[in-house]
């Protein structure tokens, strides 16, 4: 395991307030899908997640149904696109009364900062110069705005995949290519992470929470053949924007030489082993049907999770792997903070039985795994709707606990079978193990 950089020790956990995930208990918790890439041209739809869900709407009618199915707290996102319309200008009219909400019925908000897109005034995204302090003023008047009431923040969210996307397969904004693109953006969103990191924790001290939220990325198949050089780069890469946030990048990283090689200066990583931004939680995405990706012969990877790339189903051992791969990288505790299968909802409670019993094995293994989220708690619209003509509901991905089903009054929320075992678990009281850590 690679130890943190003396410069920047963890952030002190004995001399403050237990934290909540370190009772020993595994805390049940969901996300609302909050995807936001509100820039549209020729071809090319807004994607807005809360807009499509109604979100906006129903968050008071939202809110309740993860509480009542048991959920202790939300990963629920912040839309900076909304709230900052204009530089310097902020909109807290729908954000007050929805975080007002969520405390109102006891639910603990992660605050999601970005989720994937900028506001429209912020020209070139990811790539524009001042990104990175754009990103952290956004950070610190969401923590002056709500710190005395909500302490947990997950600053970037899915940073592998946002430099996919937007570094090098054009898919969304700043549409740049390529390894030089992926490196470009990687760099621009840790140093926005890192400061935005800072800012909230000199807002709000050591009350401060920060979950570190990262998609997974797994090979199988051919990857000591053909493939073995595509497989250690994305490998490499897949961790790059958190090793870059937590300062592992030093001359011997495998990604320091290709950093500097697509533009990045020694000063620019000097200044990250300078400023280091710690997770108090590690969280792991994993999704047993698109987190491995199957390496055959005549498939070119281009990395990501998107088609065609054909991808193999691990099931618990992926996750197994994956969960024990980043405790013992980050040295942190680790949440499981996104899963499920897009399926039917009996393959959906298959998924959630297996995956919370693996979860349970770990624990009892030793395993410092303090949360687990079923995401979303509704379903959810696809991606692809953003590229697009036809109407929303082509576009349904039944993943949730409650069914979105079209109606003359709007878009519905039904109870399915998910959500009555999601809730029979999350209000089981599953065993501590007795390997549990000492309160931090």
């Amino acid at each position: 395991m690679t130890s943190y950089p003396s410069n920047a020790p963890r952030r002190d956990q004995d001399g403050g307030a237990t934290r909540w995930f370190a009772d020993g208990r595994l805390h049940f918790g969901l996300g609302i899908e909050d995807t936001f890439v509100p820039q549209s041209s020729a071809g090319e739809r807004r994607l807005d997640e809360y807009e499509l869900t109604e979100h906006y709407e129903r968050y008071h009618q939202d809110f309740a149904l993860a509480a009542d199915v048991g959920a202790t707290f939300l990963r629920w996102g912040v839309p900076w696109h909304r709230v900052n319309p204009a530089q310097g200008a902020w909109d807290w009219s729908w954000t007050d009364p929805a975080v007002d909400r969520q405390l109102e019925l006891g639910i603990r908000p992660i605050l999601d900062l970005l989720h994937y897109g900028t506001p429209l005034w912020i020209e070139s995204e990811f790539a524009h110069p001042d990104y990175a302090r754009y990103f952290a003023d956004f950070a610190v008047a969401v923590a002056e705005r709500y710190g005395d009431r909500v302490t947990d923040y997950t600053p970037v969210n899915e940073p592998m995949i946002h430099a996919r996307f937007c570094g090098e397969l054009a898919y969304w904004p700043p549409y740049l290519t390529g390894e030089a693109g992926y490196n470009a953006v990687s760099v621009a969103l840790a140093q926005g992470f890192a400061r935005a990191q800072h800012g909230i924790a000199d807002v709000l001290g050591e009350r401060a929470t920060f979950v570190h939220v990262d998609a997974t990325a797994r090979f199988a198949g051919d990857v000591d053949g053909e493939h073995r050089e595509t497989v250690e780069l994305q490998r490499a890469q897949s961790f790059l924007v958190e090793d870059l946030v937590t300062g592992k990048v030093d001359g011997r990283h495998p990604m320091a030489r290709r950093l500097l090689a697509t533009g990045t200066d020694e000063a620019t990583l000097d200044w990250f082993t300078g400023h280091a931004a710690l997770p108090d939680v590690m969280g792991v995405n994993y999704y047993p049907r698109l987190s491995t990706q199957l390496m055959e012969d005549g498939v070119t990877h281009a990395g990501g999770f998107v088609d065609p790339w054909p991808t193999q189903d691990d099931g618990v051992d992926g996750l197994e792997d994956v969960l024990r791969t980043y405790a013992e990288r980050y040295g942190a505790p680790v949440m499981l903070s996104e899963t499920c299968v897009t399926d039917t909802p009996e393959a959906r409670v298959a998924w959630l039985e297996d995956s919370v019993a693996c979860v349970q094995r770990l624990r009892e293994d030793g395993l410092d795994v303090v949360g687990y989220t079923w995401w979303p708690l509704f379903d959810m619209y696809e991606w692809t709707y953003r590229h697009a003509t036809t109407p929303r509901a082509d576009s349904l991905l039944p993943m949730g606990l409650f069914d979105l089903v079209e109606s003359d009054d709007g878009l519905q929320r039904r109870r399915n079978i998910v959500a009555d075992r999601f809730q029979e678990l999350a209000k089981s009281g599953l065993p501590v193990p007795s390997s549990a850590a000492v309160p931090r």
